[in-house]
């Protein structure tokens, strides 16, 4: 899970938001993307069940800003310092949401409430 810096949340809808293809490898259990992301908990390792301990990394289209700092490229074919495999790239919200059926709100839903116990 990204760590985030605490500097960024979620104000409005993102006209871009990552996603991780099909070259993602986790960065075998140290992903860089996770490091670059200011948002806490919008990446995360989902586990390769059949081929232990390898895994991916996934990105939460409900907290992600679009600010591109997990992807290595940037504008103009500049070099940036996320992913070294160039396994994350940024798509119009738009397409996302035509993809999946869902229309994401601008602000993020509320974390579940921790039970007291």
């Amino acid at each position: 899970m990204s760590v985030g810096d605490g500097k960024a949340t979620r104000k409005k809808r993102p006209r871009i938001l990552a996603i991780t293809t099909d070259c993602c490898t986790g960065c075998a259990g140290s992903p860089a993307c996770i490091e670059y992301c200011p948002i806490e908990a919008c990446m995360f390792w989902i586990s390769d069940e059949d081929h232990p301990p390898f895994g991916r990394i996934e990105v939460d289209p409900y907290l992600c800003i679009g600010c591109q700092k997990c992807t290595s490229k940037g504008p103009d074919g500049a070099f940036l310092d996320g992913c070294p495999w160039d396994a994350i790239e940024m798509i119009p919200t738009g397409d996302w949401e035509t993809m999946h059926g869902i229309t994401l709100p601008d602000l993020p839903p509320e974390p579940p409430a921790v039970a007291a116990g």
